[in-house]
């Protein structure tokens, strides 16, 4: 088993509308735990977040460089819904495991398309056993994109291997008409490939293969 520690933030919302406030402004259609895109005006990325339902709690986790852009942006959406956000990221680690694993009491695990997500408390003592250079090498051979690298604010989701966390019938949330429209004309501008080294521009590098975003021929 690989276990890489992810830098990663954790929000814990409470409120009877949680579920229905996060999946009004994602891309992915959110009835319980699963993996959803928040998109701005532009359909850009602000964060992808793994939701995780915890008892009557939802937790939502992230990449801990997006944490101050999609808080703001939760913060300014919630208007008169019954949704409260605490920022429980100092009482967390977050940890992303190759295989299927059984952990202690008070771990967290969640199966996503990245692997298991492993979420523990501070005084669960967890040893990570993959390098940085691991991990991307297990991105590399998968076509996992990854926060930082093909999940930016640059890209839309299609364009970075998310695709399939946008839901194709899904109603409006922001960035939606965008999105549908470059799937409704099979132009979706670039897209997510792996690619034999050399390769020009990679967004991750691995030892024989890199990813790299790259125009359609559309």
């Amino acid at each position: 088993m690989g276990l890489f520690q992810l830098d990663s933030y954790v929000l814990l919302l409470s409120g009877n509308d949680c579920l229905t406030f996060i999946d009004g402004l994602s891309t992915n259609k959110v009835t319980g735990t699963c993996t959803t895109v928040f998109t701005d005006q532009n359909a850009k990325i602000i964060d992808m977040v793994d939701v995780i339902t915890v008892g009557p709690n939802i937790a939502l986790v992230g990449h801990a460089g997006f944490k101050e852009n999609l808080v703001s942006h939760l913060i300014s959406k919630i208007l008169q819904q019954d949704v409260t956000i605490r920022d429980i990221t100092l009482n967390n680690k977050v940890y992303l495991s190759t295989e299927e694993c059984s952990l202690s009491e008070g771990v967290t695990v969640v199966e996503t398309f990245r692997g298991w997500l492993v979420v523990a408390s501070n005084a669960t003592q967890l040893q990570p056993t993959m390098t940085l250079e691991e991990f991307n090498d297990y991105r590399v051979e998968h076509l996992i994109p990854h926060q930082g690298y093909e999940i930016t604010s640059n890209n839309h989701p299609l364009a970075c291997g998310l695709g399939h966390l946008v839901h194709e019938a899904k109603g409006c949330y922001i960035g939606q008409e965008i999105l549908a429209r470059m799937r409704s004309r099979g132009r979706q501008g670039k897209e997510l490939v792996r690619l034999e080294n050399p390769v020009e521009n990679p967004t991750t590098s691995g030892k024989t293969h890199s990813l790299a975003i790259v125009r359609t021929s559309n």
